[in-house]
């Protein structure tokens, strides 16, 4: 089932990473955060118990497999996982690589930006370059355990 007002019902809502007849997975195009990764059901369902038992299974696993391909491929500090839905109310995960010197941390990313001096942006920038020249190796690694899993 579709919802013609549903934004994740009738776009990709990111660049399109994988898909199989179930689910999607996205790249949210984070400048601050490369890697944001997001894991969405195709159907329109708000909450994980509208799933199946197997299909929540299913999902689950999809999500720790992003979450495992971040944490070897892009070696972030910290791994976020959200399932909100306050905005979309569309079932889909948000997976977050974080770093200690990233500019909301140890906050959420959806939090106010901290203030930061010129030293921490240089190195928050230079942290970006070095992550985005991971992500087609990210990509790559995600896709094939994607295909693996599913």
């Amino acid at each position: 089932m579709h919802k013609p007002d549903c934004t994740l019902c009738q776009t990709a809502g990111g660049e399109l990473l994988w898909q199989n007849e179930t689910l999607r997975i996205i790249d949210a195009r984070d400048a601050l955060y490369p890697g944001f990764t997001r894991v969405v059901w195709k159907s329109h369902v708000t909450e994980m118990t509208d799933l199946a038992p197997t299909d929540r299974l299913t999902l689950m696993r999809v999500v720790w497999c992003v979450e495992s391909t971040q944490r070897r491929i892009l070696q972030p500090d910290k791994i976020n996982l959200a399932a909100f839905g306050n905005m979309v109310p569309h079932l889909h995960w948000h997976i977050v690589p974080r770093w200690r010197d990233d500019p909301h941390f140890p906050d959420p990313v959806w939090a106010s930006l901290r203030a930061a001096d010129a030293q921490s942006q240089v190195t928050q920038a230079h942290r970006r370059t070095h992550i985005l020249q991971r992500i087609p190796a990210y990509r790559t690694a995600l896709a094939r355990e994607l295909d693996s899993l599913v």
